[in-house]
């Protein structure tokens, strides 16, 4: 009589406690730590559940500091930062722009591979979440490896939550004090906001003839001035577009000579994207050697 009167009330019991692990695994979970010996670059992923997790690069670009040509002062800059950092000597932030192709992301993955053998470590965050990086830092901070956030291609728009975080981070808030975390980012424009004509009557004239930005643009270039460090790329001019055509030919073992024949197709291919990028370059030298080995 006694199980009769009890067998509702445990399937109750039941259904209440499958209900109650269905809402939990919808919920945000903590960020818990990757497996850190898996690669030496990790992935932040945001799912649709709410869900993030750091996920291993498993091939990671072989890039290294000798295959970037044509871009030796912005590599002196960025390698001598990320010495500093992987000494654990005082480092910054790192905000490298300019146009596009020129190497700025392929920079600081050469930087990866050379100082992984000495802890540096990458961990790649969309602009999307940068929300959630005071998360992904609290993981990092107790570990012994030095970490590079790396934020590709950023930029903005008005009112993005992303913006307002990383400036926080930026400024140093409690949430990014650690000596093994640093910022390195890229954009395609110097000030990571939109820039609008109408914005230049804010600005004011003293008497004395100085020019004061008004707020809106001040707001505009105060996040790009948080970074301690500012590195510049520049479009290539042709015989640099060459010299990078190459260098990447003779990576992929394409003889010497057969290199000084292909600069006349090196070009053509250049016009035809409308760009000598160190990109551009790398794309024609693969179809190149891609081509000519199954000749």
């Amino acid at each position: 009589m006694n199980d009769l009167s009890n067998h509702p009330l445990e399937r109750l019991v039941q259904r209440a406690e499958a209900l109650m692990a269905r809402i939990e695994s919808v919920l945000p979970q903590p960020l818990s730590a990757p497996d850190w010996s898996a690669s030496v670059a990790y992935r932040y992923r945001k799912r649709s559940s709410g869900h993030g997790s750091l996920e291993p690069v498993r091939h990671v670009a072989s890039l290294g500091l000798k295959d970037l040509q044509e871009i030796d002062g912005q590599k002196e800059k960025i390698q001598r930062n990320t010495e500093q950092f992987v000494n654990g000597l005082p480092a910054n932030n790192v905000l490298l722009t300019g146009a596009r192709g020129t190497g700025k992301s392929s920079l600081i993955k050469a930087c990866l591979n050379e100082y992984a053998p000495r802890g540096l470590r990458l961990i790649e965050v969309d602009k999307d979440d940068l929300t959630d990086l005071p998360d992904i830092i609290d993981v990092v901070s107790t570990r012994p490896e030095k970490f590079m956030i790396f934020c590709d291609d950023l930029s903005f728009e008005d009112g993005e939550p992303g913006y307002k975080a990383l400036k926080s981070i930026l400024d140093g808030s409690v949430a990014a004090a650690t000596p093994n975390v640093l910022i390195y980012a890229t954009s395609n424009r110097r000030h990571l906001l939109p820039e609008y004509m109408k914005e230049n009557l804010t600005y004011t004239h003293t008497d004395d003839g100085e020019v004061h930005p008004g707020e809106g643009v001040e707001e505009k270039i105060s996040l790009s001035e948080r970074f301690g460090l500012w590195v510049s790329f520049y479009p290539f001019s042709q015989d640099e577009y060459l010299t990078i055509v190459a260098q990447w030919l003779s990576s992929f073992g394409v003889p010497s000579a057969q290199v000084e024949s292909a600069r006349p197709e090196a070009l053509v291919w250049a016009l035809e994207r409308g760009s000598r990028s160190g990109r551009v370059a790398y794309q024609f030298a693969r179809d190149y050697a891609g081509k000519h080995a199954q000749a």
